[in-house]
């Protein structure tokens, strides 16, 4: 048996499953695909997350395609975070082309083109169905954390929220937030100390300015009415497909605190609403954040602890995560500990700091007697990777590095008028496009400042009106008392005085 066939059984020992499966593509030796060793990741374990990782240009994106592809055609929806908006084309089929052919001829396994369920989503302005969460389903403490508030900070936030449900002020946009933070320190001042103790108005201002640079990023788009039910992310079509939802990022590059308020809320509420699941034959939702730097970019240490608690908790939902991004070092070591799954694309050594990085990446794979992993990292093809995947029973897969399938859908974004008509044809996008603006604590708080500011106008006036009186009554006593006794003035008078004289001269 020469070389070639002992790493075929090598690895098709390896990647051998009971249960179903996705296939990614074949396994390379010295440059060269072996035919028909077949590198697959049971469904079964694809809740155990994972990386998807490379240098630009080296066929991450299509790697992540290919993956939510088979997802859907298995009936497991599929979240697609799109930063770059490259990833619509998956509504329409690929058209093919000769390099298609011969690479899955290389493979061992038929290119059949196809389309894929679509829904398209937004936090921002741009055009799709609009994802919205309320301020109250956030919760004292994941908002706190979101804005890196200090204990004492994350103190008042409580208060705010008790003394909101304790007196039926409905929390859903920024707007009333703020109110209730300017109420707690001016106009309720007395009314909230005397029950809930003493409200900084210099933390509540720090409040403020932290709320202030999440609106500036959209915040306002994001946080309101109507809420979006995440069990709207695990339909399938009529033909039992996963509908695959891509929630286009592509203006939110530069507004990085949006974002990772929108991923931890995402999956906190998908934590706390889905039911658990444990390990069952396949994924309930397999969730793709593409450029995922971008959460970790300005997080705070509780921010990154929250994080990483979700990305534990939340694989007993039956939701798996796959993080992609050009470099493993972009995840927290804690949470790349978690990834079970990982297909690392190749890696450029421009620097000594490159090199260094692809040394530290070649160590999150296993060992193998097939590959310089350090070496062949840079030499990887396009639409080449490195793959290491758990088996059923949670072990390690053999080492692979993998001629990939190709996508079965357009590798291209759609045209306007395909999106246009994409959108108008949803299922969900007049639900949550319609705008709502019910009452809330914004409303009922202005309101209440009103009648306030109305009730010590009032005050005012009759205290004015008080101050008059006595002011006039004082005149009138002052008046009276000044005024000059009749005899007095008699006695005093200059006709008088020399009447007087003119007697004591006679009788002198």
């Amino acid at each position: 048996m020469n070389k070639e066939e002992v790493f075929f059984n090598h690895i098709t020992e390896g990647y051998k499953t009971k249960g179903d499966f996705i296939t990614f593509g074949s396994a390379m030796l010295n440059g060269t695909t072996i035919k028909e060793a077949f590198v697959k990741v049971p469904l079964k374990t694809l809740n155990r997350h994972g990386l998807i990782a490379g240098a630009t240009g080296t066929g991450k994106t299509k790697s992540l395609q290919v993956m939510a592809e088979n997802l859907s055609e298995k009936g497991i929806p599929v979240l697609l975070m799109d930063i770059k908006g490259d990833l619509s084309g998956l509504a329409q089929p690929s058209p093919g082309h000769a390099k298609i052919d011969e690479r899955h001829a290389a493979i061992g396994l038929p290119f059949d083109a196809k389309k894929f369920p679509v829904e398209i989503l937004t936090i921002s302005e741009q055009k799709g169905t609009r994802l919205r969460a309320t301020v109250s389903e956030f919760g004292p403490v994941l908002l706190s954390r979101i804005l890196d508030l200090s204990d004492a900070q994350s103190g008042i936030v409580s208060i705010v929220f008790q003394y909101c449900d304790d007196h039926k002020l409905p929390l859903l946009d920024l707007n009333d937030f703020k109110k209730v933070l300017q109420y707690a320190t001016d106009e309720g001042k007395e009314e909230i100390q005397s029950e809930y103790g003493l409200i900084s108005k210099a933390s509540t201002g720090a409040i403020l300015r932290k709320i202030l640079e999440i609106d500036q990023q959209g915040g306002d788009l994001f946080f309101g009415e109507r809420s979006f039910d995440v069990q709207d992310l695990v339909r399938v079509d009529e033909n039992g497909k996963g509908i695959i939802s891509i929630l286009r990022l592509t203006d939110i590059q530069d507004k990085p605190k949006l974002f990772s308020t929108f991923m931890l809320q995402l999956l906190a509420e998908i934590y706390s609403t889905f039911p658990e699941q444990g390990d069952s034959g396949k994924p309930e939702l397999v969730i793709f954040i593409d450029e995922a730097h971008l959460i970790f970019k300005e997080a705070s240490k509780a921010l990154l602890s929250q994080i990483e608690s979700i990305v534990k908790l939340i694989r007993s939902k039956g939701i798996g995560l796959f993080f992609v991004t050009q470099n493993p070092n972009d995840v927290p070591e804690d949470i790349l500990g978690q990834l079970g799954l990982k297909v690392q694309h190749a890696l450029r050594a421009f620097t000594a700091k490159d090199r260094k990085a692809i040394k530290l990446a070649a160590e999150n794979y296993p060992s193998s007697e097939y590959y310089d992993v350090d070496e062949v990292l840079t030499q990887l093809g396009i639409g080449e990777a490195f793959i290491s995947v758990l088996n059923e029973k949670g072990i390690p897969t053999p080492l692979a590095c993998t001629m990939m399938r190709a996508p079965m859908s357009r590798m291209d974004i759609l045209t306007d008028k395909e999106l246009k008509q994409l959108i108008e044809n949803s299922r969900i996008y007049y639900k949550y496009n319609e705008t709502i603006d019910r009452e809330s604590a914004y409303e009922i708080l202005s309101e209440k400042i009103e009648t306030i500011n109305e009730k010590e106008a009032v005050e005012e006036k009759k205290k004015e009106e008080l101050k008059r009186s006595k002011s006039t009554s004082s005149r009138t006593r002052t008046r009276k008392s000044t005024r000059m006794n009749p005899i007095l003035k008699v006695v005093t008078s200059a006709t008088f005085i020399r009447g007087i004289l003119g007697i004591l001269k006679r009788v002198i």
